[in-house]
């Protein structure tokens, strides 16, 4: 079987070169831009002294994201939701994707009774949007949380461990790491996979267009994500050095 030759002329295990701007909006308590080859992805973190309605009294905190894309973000121009007056259900799967990886490794009690919203406004499309919005929205949330420390409110930052997140895609019966918009569109088998520094699993998500995939290669794909991921982490513990 011929080798996949990739579009950008990658390995079948490298990343796409990774670039994480902490600090990237002037005004959020914590932002970072996140480049993923040509994904782009600006994730800003604004805390409120509030929690929703249903944890009020509980003396636990909450952490939210939003995500959206821009109209140009892709090839052809897309209408802002806004403007058809709802949310997409991809964008509705997406922001609790991103919401749900970040609770996961937040202390929501130390937190205290207050919400981080965390937004993820994708500027360019190039396949993985999901996947860098959470390693940049990582970012971003332990940025806003390093404020409250710095100004007392907290003695210290409630996270866990690092979160990040990648692609793996099966073409042509070869794995691929961190797929671009063109081999996430062709894979047969395309998985999303969300990890914390500790290797612990937050999130799989796996489906396919063809044939049914064995078990083993489901083994075979956390292996790959979990090496991709170790650039990941320590691109994340760079720009976290970048805002102290």
């Amino acid at each position: 079987m011929t080798e996949y030759s990739r579009p950008d002329g990658r390995a079948w295990d490298q990343l796409r070169p990774v670039t994480i701007t902490p600090g990237y909006q002037k005004y959020a308590e914590g932002s970072a831009l996140i480049e993923m080859g040509t994904t782009k992805v600006l994730c800003a973190a604004s805390l409120e002294e509030r929690v929703p309605a249903f944890m009020r009294g509980e003396g636990r905190g909450w952490v939210t994201a939003e995500y959206s894309m821009l109209p140009r973000a892709t090839n052809t121009r897309s209408t802002r939701e806004r403007e058809s007056g709802k949310i997409s259900g991809r964008s509705q799967e997406i922001q609790r994707l991103i919401g749900r990886s970040l609770r996961a490794i937040t202390d929501l009690g130390a937190l205290g009774e207050r919400t981080v919203n965390i937004d993820c406004d994708v500027i360019q499309a190039d396949g993985g949007t999901r996947t860098a919005a959470i390693t940049g929205a990582y970012v971003a949330l332990n940025q806003a949380l390093q404020m409250l420390v710095k100004n007392r409110v907290l003695t210290q930052v409630p996270l866990l461990c690092p979160v990040a997140a990648n692609s793996v895609g099966i073409l042509d019966g070869q794995l691929l790491l961190d797929l671009c918009y063109e081999e996430d569109f062709a894979a047969d088998v395309d998985f999303n996979v969300v990890l914390t520094s500790q290797g612990g699993l937050v999130e799989i998500q796996g489906a396919t267009e063809a044939d049914p995939f064995p078990r083993h290669q489901v083994d075979e794909v956390l292996s790959l994500a979990s090496r991709g991921m170790e650039d990941l982490f320590r691109f994340q513990r760079e720009a976290a050095q970048g805002i102290q």
